[in-house]
């Protein structure tokens, strides 16, 4: 390797060691963004959910409740969704504690 190369390899080392100090800095701004944006994403899809199941549990518009051929949702629809809005409301309320906590 001649000094020439040399140089050039410190030059692409030092370029790498700033490229990951910038890296570091926009990934910590996301990470802040991120933790200020998620409690009211998780409200946001804990609302869409809840409205989602809200619709399929309609009565309206010719929905017998003891025939299952008239539902809007399936049964295994209505307790997907009865599940996702339960482990949503889990996270939700981990994440209420841990700001509890921190605070």
């Amino acid at each position: 390797m001649t000094a020439r190369d040399s140089e050039i390899h410190r030059a692409q080392e030092a370029a790498k060691v700033s490229d990951t100090l910038i890296l570091q800095k926009i990934n910590a701004s996301h990470r802040l963004a991120f933790a200020e944006k998620f409690p009211g994403q998780i409200e946001h899809i804990l609302r869409l959910l809840t409205e989602r199941l809200q619709s399929g549990l309609d009565k309206r518009d010719g929905v017998e409740v003891d025939n299952p051929d008239t539902w809007k949702m399936t049964s295994k629809e209505l307790s997907d969704l009865s599940t996702a809005i339960h482990h949503i409301y889990i996270v939700k309320e981990k994440l209420r504690d841990v700001q509890s906590n921190a605070q």
